[in-house]
């Protein structure tokens, strides 16, 4: 009987298939060879679809199979930030929680802080707290008032005056970190806010990328002035095009990837002062580091920082002296607050959440240097304080 499905090839070297075998074993009950080789057939077309398949990439799921696989899914709990997960480090979370506070502004949290003294000195992220009324809430669920004392700008610290007693210092690591060793953020509750592991150890993070609104003559290697970009801060203070910077800050240069070099490691906001040859007059300029937003003048001309995905990134999240790389998940609010050992000792405080998988904290030896520097111009901030609230209270 004729039949509609395809001749397969045979193998090289092997005559065309009759249906029958040459030597046919003996057998009572042989089916018939039609059915023999419609069978064969039907196996072999299958198995040269799947092969197919697997070389195209494809991968053929049931409705069965998915339930399955949603039935294999990994609980909640189980997550690194999972509740569970967190009560395992619960011990940790109580033995810090006194040392700890939370920070809000105008009723707002906006970070965490690390006690520091028994005085009620605390150390928080500076950039995150922002004008208002500044009180903290502590462990035992109290809400008290704080007193901005002093900021070091460098690395984004402050150092804050609690109103309350009982708080306890924390106690700070010795030694180095290792690459993944645990690392935990307590908080004032009785579980770590997170946890995760050090992927990288403390070194310099450099800011992001700011501008003067200079653009070089490429014609040659020494620093002239080929381009200004309008309503950046050179053009403003009266650069003009053929200017030949002679010293940044002080430091002479003879070429323009020296001026780069310099620039890079001053961050937006911060001031440098260059030195300008015109013909044979020479002058200072004061120009501002500025980072040009889209759709402000000069953004097109400079390169804008890549999105982090989705992620909330920190107010200040690059430029600091050192710093200890860590993958917890922290949201910027949780910043100011310490990083923990599984002994419950401080490796760092916690500085910046800087992207979806990146967190940065300030080792603890920077953050004790920070601290005595911050202490030692206190009673003058104080005194200066206690003044000004004297002139400012009303007469009787």
């Amino acid at each position: 009987m004729a039949s509609d499905l395809p001749q397969l090839p045979s193998a090289p070297g092997t005559p065309p298939s009759t249906g029958s075998s040459p030597n046919p074993a003996p057998s009572n009950h042989s089916p018939p060879a039609s059915g023999n080789r419609l069978s064969a057939r039907l196996i072999c077309l299958f198995a040269i679809l799947a092969v197919a398949l697997i070389l195209g990439g494809w991968t053929l799921v049931s409705p069965v199979q998915e339930t399955f696989q949603e039935d294999l899914a990994l609980p909640r709990n189980y997550f690194r930030s999972g509740e569970q997960t967190l009560r395992a480090f619960a011990s940790l979370s109580k033995a810090t929680r006194n040392s700890i506070v939370k920070f809000n502004v105008d009723g707002e949290t906006v970070a965490l802080g690390t006690v520091v003294d028994a005085a009620g000195l605390a150390l928080t992220k500076a950039s995150e707290i922002k004008p208002g009324k500044l009180t903290c809430w502590l462990a035992s669920d109290k809400e008290v008032n704080a007193q901005l004392l002093g900021v070091d700008d460098d690395e984004d610290v402050a150092l804050v005056r609690v109103d309350a007693k009982g708080l306890k210092p924390i106690t700070w690591a010795a030694g180095d970190v290792a690459e993944g060793q645990w690392a935990v953020t307590p908080g004032i509750a009785d579980t770590p806010n997170a946890v995760g592991i050090i992927s990288a150890l403390p070194r310099r993070i450099r800011p992001q990328r700011a501008f003067i609104g200079v653009q070089f003559d490429f014609d040659t290697p020494l620093p002239r002035v080929g381009m200004l970009i309008a309503g950046l801060s050179a053009q403003k203070a009266g650069l003009k095009p053929g200017d030949l910077i002679a010293a940044v800050n002080g430091n002479p240069v003879t070429n323009r990837e020296q001026v780069v070099d310099i620039l890079r490691d001053f961050r937006e906001g911060q001031t440098v002062t260059v030195r300008v040859r015109r013909a044979a007059e020479e002058f200072d300029a004061s120009l501002k580091m500025i980072v040009p937003r889209s759709g402000e003048e000069g953004a097109e001309f400079y390169p804008q920082r890549p999105a982090n995905l989705g992620a909330e990134v920190s107010r200040r999240a690059l430029g600091f002296e050192r710093a200890i790389e860590h993958d917890t998940v922290l949201q910027p609010w949780l910043c100011g607050g310490p990083l923990v050992n599984l002994d419950g000792q401080a490796i760092g405080l916690n500085i910046a959440r800087a992207s979806r998988v990146t967190t940065y904290a300030l080792p603890a030896a920077l953050v004790q240097r920070i601290f005595a520097n911050l202490n030692s111009r206190r009673p003058h901030v104080e005194k200066t304080a206690a003044r000004l609230g004297a002139m400012k209270a009303p007469s009787r």
